[in-house]
């Protein structure tokens, strides 16, 4: 990845931008490389919005810490705004990524989601989400495919597992700038789709960019802008993640 990027002042402004960002902000795309005792702030927000219909926004801010060779874990606080109420503590969240082959020891480097969520109405139980992580590069051209499982436990309502994908094309430009496509999708229960109708596929442009301050201190951000690419799907959705990494 090209890491310095010019562009801080355009972070800023993003950051203000709120009422255009995508509605989960965990909608971001997981990686499978770790680096051994990194330490990172994470910042994440989005909003969604359709045509009629009150926008949608949350966030969450997070720590998180490389505990191993092959581990990254990070704890996070989240919060959500919908339906033209206030802002909201809505969950604490912990996320685990486990790298399973050394980067570049094979065509396709591998890593493991396991992510647990408690939300603050305990009749939700706890949601897990769990999955196999993809990644490859082509001269400047770097791939990533997701395939995630999602499914709630100890709930009041019936909770069945559900299928997400997640997928990424990154090209790494120049030293300062990275641009690519990303795309988030659900097909309902895992072994048995829900109709084409009700399937949500969103997809969009992506921007990367890494700014070293020095030693292992450095800000990294991402941001894309999502369209529905199905009927179930919001119409425009904007997604930001900006990390301090130390």
């Amino acid at each position: 990845m090209k890491k310095n990027i010019y562009p801080l002042c355009g972070v800023a402004v993003i950051l203000f931008a709120s009422q255009w960002a995508n509605a989960s902000p965990s909608d971001y795309i997981y990686t499978p490389h770790v680096t051994q005792g990194e330490k990172e702030i994470d910042f994440k927000m989005g909003t969604a919005s359709t045509d009629g219909a009150p926008h949608t926004s949350a966030a969450s801010l997070g720590f998180g810490y490389g505990a191993g060779e092959s581990w990254f874990a990070e704890l996070y606080v989240k919060y959500k705004r919908e339906n033209g109420e206030a802002t909201r503590y809505d969950a604490v969240e912990w996320e685990n990524r486990f790298q399973l082959t050394e980067t570049g020891q094979y065509p396709v480097d591998v890593g493991l989601l396991i992510e647990i969520e408690r939300p603050t109405d305990h009749a939700e139980g706890w949601e897990a989400k769990w999955g196999p992580l993809f990644q490859t590069q082509f001269d400047r051209i770097q791939l990533n495919g997701n395939i995630l499982f999602e499914r709630s436990y100890q709930s009041e309502m019936a909770s069945e597992t559900d299928l997400l994908y997640q997928w990424q094309v990154k090209y790494l430009w120049t030293r300062s700038l990275d641009v690519g496509v990303q795309g988030f999708g659900e097909v309902g229960k895992w072994d048995n789709w829900v109709p084409a109708s009700e399937r949500t596929h969103r997809v969009g442009p992506a921007i990367f960019g890494k700014q070293s301050l020095g030693g292992r201190q450095a800000i990294e951000y991402n941001a894309a802008w999502l369209f529905g690419a199905s009927d179930a799907a919001s119409d425009n959705n904007f997604r930001l993640q900006v990390e301090y990494e130390f």
